[in-house]
This record gives C-alpha cells, sequence and structure tokens, in this order.
C-alpha cells in the first residue's frame, strides 16, 4: 500500500493544487499584516499631492520608461543612504499608482533627486545628458521641449486618483488642473516631477 506522500508526488493535478493553497497561505500570512500598519498604510507627514504639472511629468517619465533604467528606492544600507540620502519608506508611496520603486539601477536613483540640481541643469541634462555627464549612456529627450500640454485630460487623472486611491486634491486643484498645465511643455513638467522627488524626508 503506498503512502500519503507517494500519492501526492505521481498526482501532478493534486501536487499542483497544494502547491498552490501553501503558496497562498504564505502570501496571506506575509501580507495581510502589512494592511493594518499604520507605517506602511498612512502617508509620512510632510507628504503632499503632486500638483497637476508635476502629474503630467510623472506620466511622461513613465511614457518615456525613465524608471526603466532610475530606481526611486533607496535601501537601507549606508552606502545607499552616505550617496542618496535618508532610505526610502512605505509612507511615501501611499499615493503613487503604480509605484516606481524599481530595481534596476542603470542611471542613479532618483527618490531624493528634488532640488538636488537646478531646473536649468535638468534640463540640460534631459537634452543632451552628455553636456553635463560626460561618461552618461542615457539618451537624450529634446522632443520634451517641443511638446506642449493642452491640459485637456489633467483634471480627470486628479479626480481618477482622488476617488479611487484617496489622495486629498480639492476641487478647487481639480478645477484648475488644466490650466495650470496648459502652455508648458513636457519638459517642464518631466522637470517639475523630478524636482518634487524625495520632498516630503527632507
Amino acid at each position: 500500500m503506498s503512502n500519503r506522500h507517494e500519492i501526492v508526488e505521481k498526482n501532478v493535478g493534486l501536487l499542483a493544487i497544494l502547491i498552490v493553497i501553501a503558496i497562498s497561505f504564505g502570501a496571506l500570512v506575509e501580507i495581510t499584516p502589512l494592511l493594518y500598519q499604520e507605517q506602511t498604510t498612512e502617508s509620512v507627514e510632510n507628504l503632499r499631492p503632486y500638483t497637476a504639472l508635476e502629474m503630467e511629468g510623472r506620466d511622461i517619465y513613465i511614457r518615456e520608461g525613465c524608471n526603466v533604467c532610475h530606481s526611486q528606492m533607496i535601501r537601507p544600507f549606508r552606502s545607499e543612504t552616505e550617496r542618496y540620502g535618508h532610505y526610502s519608506v512605505a509612507g511615501e508611496s501611499v499615493w503613487e499608482h503604480p509605484f516606481l520603486w524599481g530595481s534596476k539601477r542603470t542611471g542613479p536613483d532618483l527618490a531624493r533627486v528634488g532640488d538636488r540640481y537646478s531646473d536649468d541643469w535638468h534640463r540640460v541634462h534631459l537634452r543632451d545628458p552628455r553636456a553635463v555627464v560626460p561618461e552618461s549612456n542615457m539618451p537624450g529627450f529634446p522632443w520634451l521641449e517641443k511638446n506642449e500640454l493642452d491640459g485637456k485630460l489633467t483634471s480627470k487623472k486628479l479626480v481618477l486618483f482622488r476617488d479611487t486611491f484617496g489622495v486629498p486634491y480639492t476641487d478647487e486643484q481639480v478645477a484648475n488642473a488644466g490650466e495650470d498645465v496648459k502652455g508648458k511643455t513636457e519638459m517642464d513638467a518631466v522637470i517639475a516631477y523630478l524636482q518634487s522627488l524625495g520632498h516630503a524626508m527632507k
């Protein structure tokens, strides 16, 4: 008579079902407590929502694939905190959808890049990275200066983040969003977004 282990090991379907159950149980044990911890669900004290221009810049940042090469998550190691600043905490990302932590660092981490360089530096860097960082392998994005924002969907984006994700946008911010970005270039928007990064942990 075969033992129970042998029955499971010889029945591929049953083995697959039991594996899924085991992994699901493990995931619930790991994830469920995080849903109720204040430090992972509450925003840090100084966190503010992105402005309309910063929100547009974030979308362009994602569209251009910047998050593929730049992470936005400083790990709690001395080598990282000495270079980039305070390690990242969950409360900084509660309004990030999708979050842009990333893991690949072809370029430096950008979690604390806000206010580290001037707007003019960013403008030159985005237009021609090697003009300011000769060893850079980052591509240039000169077309961002030519593309103007029309603001047609900006209010809808803010409403989506407010109603779906609980980002505390006011009715006034939503109403003025289109006008706030109108006439600005995509370059202006990306720079505004980059300058906002890390503001809550300064």
